[in-house]
């Protein structure tokens, strides 16, 4: 009797054990895996978070923009016999972290565009940046280094060098010093592009076709004031250099004004632009320009160019923030061809959604 009361008990308390684990166990299996939420970084600025499970902080932005154009194509002359219109989406992507030999960097941008029932696809940026080194494609420095030319929609009327739709594989170094003084040089494969020459459009590879490249350098200064910053290009397929020195001068807070000169050495009007660098025709070419906020959400706009070959091209937009993201940019665009494309007037609105 004693023996046969153990055994019921011992039973009891096994059953009793299974059971309470079993109950653990669901309970274990029932508890939702952990979850890594998205960081905020912002070690590089607004709008990184941290990629999960890494310490890369990751941007990614763009815009979608509507252009519409009338009248005279300002590049070329030609009459529009009607309207011509553009839709373009961009996607940026910059990601960055920091490593023992400085910030690493990897940006990409990609566009698609429709102009005119025609679809084409960009990659005008993918680089990788380490410690002021830079390799990949991109603008080359000759255009980028001294920022463009105005903050206008037709600002290369009058060319100031290739960027956009001719990027090239570059490998450069910049130099950062210090109370704003900046070097750069950079070796550059070069590309292909659409240039003017007098009254018609050529397009001319200056991809290098041995192991030479295309050199490039420059120096630069940047102060409360404004800046100074100089570039030279060698091309190496035509032997030829071209460099640019630009002012920049900020006399208020919402006025500010820029001149910059351009140089080339072989320029020859039966041949063309000669230049990789140098896409103005002519040995020399000039622009100047104008920003003044007029009130919060508006800003003026102007810019006038002129090249040796005796061509002059001035613009005029407004830039109206209508509400944060969403831009509205009318402008026109007169130039004055020394040849048979004549004077063009070319009207512009450009609609643009920012993200």
């Amino acid at each position: 009797m004693i023996l046969k009361t153990v055994l019921l008990g011992s039973c009891a308390v096994i059953i009793s054990a299974s059971a309470s684990a079993a109950a653990d166990a669901a309970v274990v299996a029932a508890e939702p895996e952990p979850v890594e939420y998205v960081r905020v970084c912002d070690a590089y600025g607004m709008g990184y978070f941290y990629i999960p499970g890494t310490e890369t902080c990751l941007k990614i932005s763009g815009y979608v923009r509507y252009d519409i154009r009338a009248g005279d194509n300002s590049y070329t002359g030609a009459e529009r016999d009607t309207w011509s219109k553009r839709s373009r989406a961009t996607l940026r992507f910059d990601a960055r972290s920091d490593t023992d030999l400085g910030t690493l960097r990897s940006y990409i941008e990609t566009q698609i565009q429709y102009t005119n029932g025609d679809t084409v696809s960009y990659l005008p940026h993918a680089y990788i940046e380490l410690g002021g080194f830079r390799v990949g494609s991109t603008d080359t420095q000759f255009s980028s280094w001294t920022n463009y030319a105005g903050d206008l929609i037709n600002d290369d009327v009058i060319g100031y060098g290739p960027y956009s739709d001719a990027p090239t594989n570059q490998i450069n170094y910049t130099f950062a010093g210090g109370n704003g003084f900046s070097a750069m040089i950079g070796l550059e494969q070069g590309s292909d592009g659409d240039f003017g020459y007098s009254d018609e459009e050529l397009v001319k590879s200056y991809v290098i076709d041995d192991y030479m490249p295309h050199v490039v350098a420059g120096l630069k200064l940047e102060q409360e004031w404004g800046s100074v910053a100089a570039v030279s290009g060698y091309d190496s397929l035509d032997e030829s250099w071209a460099g640019k020195v630009r002012v920049d001068v900020k006399f208020t807070d919402a006025v500010s004004a820029f001149v910059m000169g351009g140089y080339q050495s072989d320029w020859d009007s039966d041949v063309g632009v000669n230049s990789y660098y140098a896409n103005w025709e002519g040995d020399y070419a000039l622009w100047a320009g104008l920003s003044a906020k007029l009130w919060d959400k508006t800003t003026l706009n102007g810019q006038v160019a002129y090249e040796e070959y005796g061509n002059f091209s001035a613009s005029l937009n407004v830039r109206y923030k209508a509400i944060p993201g969403f831009d509205i940019t009318p402008e026109i665009t007169y130039t004055s061809y020394d040849d048979d494309r004549g004077d063009p007037i070319e009207g512009r609105l450009r609609l643009q959604r920012n993200f």
